[in-house]
């Protein structure tokens, strides 16, 4: 009876604790109270980006430099500038100055050289022939120089000797009738130069001038057979030049270019002393104020030049 109470009691509390359990599983599974799930993590917030920092443009970097010595030359044409407007000065007393008007014996006098003047060669003995104008021609040389480049200041010296067909004449014509031409011609050409230009990358632009020297060929012609003529101080002639130009950098040594020369020669020396010949001093024109002659010299005391050339120089860099 005992042993049967026992046994009842301990499969009551083994059944409460089954049931006890099982509710447990319920529970968990739903079919009870729910269980309350893990709360959810925060959302992450996300900051706007700042801007981005500036990237500065690289500085330009000029692709050639100009500094250094060079070598060269130049090729191209030349002209004499125009001279329509010129005449002859006549220093007929012999006092050095050419401000004198040769007449003719003829009462009243007359201008011996009042048939004129032209530009150029004379043709015959009368100006309305007219006369041969001057002709430019070939203006060849070789150059030797070297330039500084201050970050594309470029400044220079350049050396330069040349040869150019180019002369400059003018006739007068007399009464007699007779023609006279003063004629010049360079024969060659010698340069010293400053250099001052701006370099943008390749291209090079600039300016020059500077001091000239050119070797002439003075000549003078005339159909007046009865007067000698002699000319005196047939020397060179000191003057200057002033131009510009463009040079391209086509590698790293060799550049090519075109410029412009102005040059202008003093030639206020030269003049053709008239003597007394066969002529006969009662009625020579050049005689008449003194029996020695008459100095003639032309009125346009510059030579003028101009020349267009293409450049070619090898530069060795600094």
């Amino acid at each position: 009876m005992l042993l049967n109470s026992c046994a009842r009691i301990a499969g009551a509390l083994l059944a409460s604790s089954a049931i006890v359990a099982a509710a447990n599983v319920a529970y968990a599974n739903g079919q009870g109270t729910p269980v309350e799930p893990a709360p959810a993590p925060a959302p992450t917030v996300l900051e706007p980006a700042g801007p981005a920092p500036a990237v500065e443009a690289p500085a330009p970097v000029r692709k050639a430099g100009w500094g250094g010595f060079y070598l060269g030359g130049h090729l191209g044409y030349g002209w004499s500038a125009e001279n329509d407007d010129e005449v002859f000065n006549f220093d007929t007393d012999l006092d050095g100055a050419y401000d004198d008007t040769v007449f003719t014996s003829a009462t009243p006098p007359a201008n011996a050289f009042s048939p004129g003047f032209c530009g150029g060669a004379a043709t015959s003995t009368s100006p309305t022939t007219g006369c041969d104008e001057d002709k430019g021609g070939f203006d060849g040389g070789l150059r030797v120089g070297y330039d500084w480049d201050f970050d594309g200041l470029v400044l220079g010296l350049v050396g330069e000797a040349s040869m150019a067909d180019v002369s400059d004449s003018v006739s007068g014509f007399s009464t007699t009738p007779a023609s006279y031409t003063f004629t010049r011609e360079l024969n060659y050409l010698l340069a010293a130069r400053l250099r001052a230009g701006f370099a943008f990358d390749n291209i090079l632009i600039y300016g020059t001038g500077g001091y000239a020297y050119g070797d002439l060929d003075r000549t003078f012609t005339t159909t007046n057979g009865a007067n000698t003529f002699t000319g005196v101080n047939n020397d060179g002639a000191d003057g200057w030049q002033l131009g510009g130009g463009v040079e391209y950098m086509l590698g790293d040594h060799l550049s090519l270019g075109v410029e412009y020369i102005y040059t202008s020669l003093a030639d206020d020396e030269y003049f053709v002393a008239v003597g007394p010949g066969t002529a006969d001093p009662a009625t020579n024109p050049f005689l008449l104020d003194n029996p020695a002659g008459t100095n003639i010299q032309r009125s346009d005391d510059r030579f003028e030049i101009h020349s267009v050339r293409a450049t070619l120089a090898y530069r060795f860099g600094q």
